[in-house]
């Protein structure tokens, strides 16, 4: 039986945290993202989705295929 796929997504940081409040500097280091054009990738959870909001405007989001388990 198939499990449900989870939403695989990207974050690419496109602007530097400095200048930003600590705690958008916080979530920008837990995300793992510490150069900019570094991108990582992340299974859709509520979790990530709220920080991924709270450092909107320094993160660039992509949608990503799903990887095929053999």
């Amino acid at each position: 039986m198939e499990e449900a796929m989870a939403k695989r997504i990207r974050l690419v940081l496109k602007k530097s945290p400095i200048g930003e409040n600590e705690t958008n500097r916080r979530t920008i280091a837990a995300l793992g993202l510490k150069k900019i054009g570094q991108s990582k990738e992340f299974e859709a959870s509520p979790n990530i989705m709220g920080m991924i909001r709270k450092v909107a405007h320094l993160v660039r989001v992509e949608e990503v295929e799903p990887r095929e388990s053999s």
